[in-house]
This record gives C-alpha cells, structure tokens and sequence, in this order.
C-alpha cells in the first residue's frame, strides 16, 4: 500500500498541491492541535495513571472500563455525544448576561468608525454656518417647507416605530415560554470568553472543538500507556523513600516519575500520532470548513470529494510519514520489559 501510494503521482504534483493555502492551513492546523493535545493527555494520564496502577477502592473495575470506552466506540458515536453535550439546556445566569451587555455595549462605543465622526462634524459645522442674505428668498422658504415636511415624517415614524416596539414587547411577554431561561453549554461559554477576552469563542465547529475530539481518544491510549509504565516500576521504592523521610508526593517525583520517562515518551509519541489521524469525531463535532476546522484527515476527504487525487495523496502522505517516524521513536525510546521490584 505503501508502494502504491508513494508511486501513484509525481513529486511535482505533490509540491504544487503542498503550495495550497488549505493544505497549508491543515498542516499548521493539524500540528499545533496535535500539540496541545499531547500536553493536556499527559497533563491527565499521569495521575490517571498512577492512580490505577498504585491504588485499590471501590468501582476501580468499572472506571478502568469506563476509561477504555473512548478505544472501543465508534469515532462517529465520540463525535455525537460531544456535540449533544454542549448543546445540552441549563439555567441562565442573570448576572453574566448583564455583564456580557455592558462589554458590548462598550465595545459598540469604542469601534466608532472615523468616517462616521467627520460626516457628523461636516453637518453641524454646516448647520451652524448663517444664510447668505444674497440667497433668495423663493429658496429659503421651500428649504423652509421641505424641513418641516421631514420633520412630519421623522414624528410620524418614531410614533409608528414606538408602537411596534410596544405590541412586540407585550406579545413576546405574553408568549414567554420557560425555555427562554435556558441556554446551552456552549452559549455560556461563548459569554465567558466574552466577558473575559472581549471577544466570543465558542466550542461547536470551532477549533477548540478539533482539540477536545482529539483529547477524547487520544487521553484514552495515554492512560492505558502510563498505567503500564507505573506497573513495571515496583512499588518497593517508593516505600523505602517513604521510611527515608519523604511523603507520598515527594516519593512520586523524586524516585517514581523519573522512572518513567520511556513510558512518558511513548504516551506523548501515541497520543500525538492518534490525535493526527482522528476524523470521525472532528468530523461531526467540528465540521470540515476549509481554512477554519480543517485538518489533514479532513483535507484527504475534501480532496477526495472534488476529485483532487492529488492533493489528497499529499496529505495522506503527511499522515504516514509522521505515523512513521511515531512508531520508530516509540520502538526506540519507548517501554521496556523489566520485572517489578
């Protein structure tokens, strides 16, 4: 397969579909989620990790299966669930909701456009400048009508205005249902960020959407990575750093988790390579708008849809190499076998 991917197009086709700016977005897109990606699994398989492999309570059987869920279900079900999460209804919180209105209307009054500014100073200065006595008298009074005529309509429609204001306020009112104190997971993020960047950021079909889809699977192998690394490394040393003065945290770092930096490795190296090849669940969770949510599996099939065998060569290409290159480094600085002390 290999062969016949590498041998299908030309080098020259490869580098003109490499110079797209949608590919090029994929792959920055693809590298920088992947990152972040890795971190965060590691930042949670860690403690995860020792935790299952140290420790004994209650349920400890059922959350290792529940742990393991994200490898066995379907990538498209990871994707459905994600999206029905944040689009799940709880209860609005009056207080953001005023200070997401104070942040916009400030904003609103600080993004006063300079255009706007002179076309209003040109009409006062030209409303304070005094008639000409040699401007004839026919004109100053059908300038005199056609004001007054505007000034009618201007009343006219305010009156008009106000009272459609009204009948909608008391209808909205009467029609109030209790579904309008509700609002879904993702609104209430987007009126955080809101409140604290100035801007809002949501999660559905945005690129931190790409990051939690691939954190959903990739977190998984971490775990199970991590928790095999912790149970080849015996429990005797820590309790000898134990009766050596240290407490529980002391031990962890100073004698177990240097110990572990081949597994470390290897659940960095795996949870990158996975978060590469995810598809299912960015594909319904985040889309596949080009230059927005598109990653290099989402690239192949867009590619793929278009006709563009070339350009989804290309990608595809990307995907194998670094899968490559993931696997060596795993069998090269990966784990070991060795027996518990």
């Amino acid at each position: 397969m290999l062969a016949a991917e590498t041998t299908y197009t030309t080098p020259g086709h490869i580098l003109r579909s490499f110079q797209k700016p949608e590919i090029q977005y994929a792959i920055w897109l693809s590298l920088v989620s992947c990152a972040i990606t890795t971190v965060l699994s590691l930042w949670v398989s860690v403690p995860i990790g020792y935790l299952m492999s140290r420790h004994q309570f209650p349920g400890k059987t059922l959350i290792d299966a529940i742990l393991d869920i994200p490898i066995v279900l379907p990538p498209l079900v990871i994707g459905l669930c994600l999206l029905i999460l944040f689009q799940l209804q709880i209860p609005q919180i009056e207080w953001l909701n005023k200070l997401v209105e104070a942040k916009s209307v400030t904003q609103s009054t600080n993004e006063v456009p300079g255009n706007d500014r002179l076309s209003t100073a040109a009409v006062v200065s030209h409303e304070k400048q005094p008639v000409s006595d040699e401007q004839p008298l026919v004109l100053i009074a059908h300038q005199t009508a056609e004001d007054e005529q505007l000034q009618t309509d201007e009343e006219r429609l305010a009156e008009t205005q106000k009272k459609s204001e009204a009948e909608t306020q008391k209808a909205s009112e009467a029609e109030r249902v209790p579904i309008e104190q509700t609002q879904s997971i993702d609104e209430l993020i987007r009126k955080i960020t809101k409140v604290l960047f100035g801007r809002s950021i949501g999660v559905t079909y945005e690129i931190p959407s790409i990051i939690l889809a691939q954190f959903m699977v990739a977190c998984a192998f971490a775990v199970r990575t991590m928790r095999v690394t912790f149970d080849q490394i015996g429990p005797r040393y820590e309790q000898v750093a134990l009766t050596l003065g240290c407490n529980r945290g002391q031990a962890f770092w100073r004698v177990v988790f240097p110990q572990a930096y081949r597994g470390l490795l290897a659940a960095a190296t795996l949870a990158w390579a996975r978060s590469l090849g995810e598809f299912g669940p960015i594909l319904i969770f985040s889309g596949a708008t080009r230059m927005k949510t598109e990653v290099l599996p989402t690239t192949v099939f867009l590619e793929l849809t278009v006709g563009n065998i070339e350009g989804a060569v290309a990608a595809s290409l990307i995907m194998v190499v670094s899968a490559l290159v993931v696997l060596v480094i795993a069998r090269l600085f990966g784990l070991t076998r060795s027996t518990p002390i």
